[in-house]
């Protein structure tokens, strides 16, 4: 069965030109011109896949807005920002809605197949894990449902996406080593660059430090990357 992408671009030329390109790579496409009459249709029923455009018609924002609805809905679904604003503003605003990645228009179709193709096996393969016997790591206070995606602190839940995850549970496998961030982006079967990647792991601290004002779990290694910090394994 083909996978099915849903489009949210309020241009119409480009939306078409996404459209086709996708359908030609054997993807099943909805495209929407703006987030009411996208909003109408994936509240019924979701995706394999998002890709949204900051700005959609009236709306400045109404693509962060559309984000946060669907992040509503499911935490795992893989949303991907594509649009022309390219500050540092909106891609950090756009990951801290949930979004899996962030990515502007001037990125080639294949560079954006290659993200796209990604996010996708691994939404495939946590699924495929839901159907064996649960795996659970445990790392002090850190307990990290590996088959469930779930993640609590001390026993208090802690909402995580897909991407933040699997970086997570990369840098808590082995406790007190380093993970670059090369390492991370592979464990999180995406293609991320290093602001990205940083900015995963700054949203996946601030998560923590809302259930635990002094946590101290994930270690920056300056100019190699990062670590689980040994004394929390």
């Amino acid at each position: 069965m083909k996978k099915h992408i849903v489009l949210i671009e309020d241009e119409p030329a480009i939306r078409d030109n996404y459209r086709v390109a996708f359908e030609r790579r054997g993807y099943r496409v909805s495209a929407f011109g703006d987030r009411p009459a996208a909003w109408q249709v994936l509240r019924q029923e979701l995706p394999d896949l998002a890709i949204i455009d900051v700005g959609l018609g009236d709306e400045p924002e109404g693509g962060f807005a559309l984000c946060q609805d669907l992040r509503g809905l499911s935490q795992t679904l893989p949303i991907i920002f594509l649009t022309a604003r390219d500050s540092d503003i909106d891609s950090v605003h756009g990951l801290r809605l949930g979004a899996d990645d962030y990515v502007t228009k001037d990125m080639s179709m294949e560079h954006l197949l290659a993200r796209v193709t990604a996010l996708l096996r691994r939404a495939e393969a946590w699924a495929e894990a839901l159907q064996k016997p649960d795996e659970v790591l445990e790392r002090g206070r850190l307990a990290l449902n590996v088959d469930r995606m779930t993640v609590a602190w001390d026993g208090r839940p802690l909402d995580l996406t897909v991407t933040e995850f699997w970086m997570l549970h990369s840098l808590v496998q082995h406790p007190g080593h380093v993970r670059s961030r090369d390492q991370l982006m592979e464990a999180a079967s995406t293609v991320l660059d290093d602001n990205t990647v940083t900015s995963h792991i700054k949203r996946i601290r601030r998560k923590f430090t809302q259930l635990d004002g002094k946590f101290d779990g994930i270690q920056t290694a300056y100019g190699m990357g990062y670590r689980w910090n040994a004394h929390e394994a």
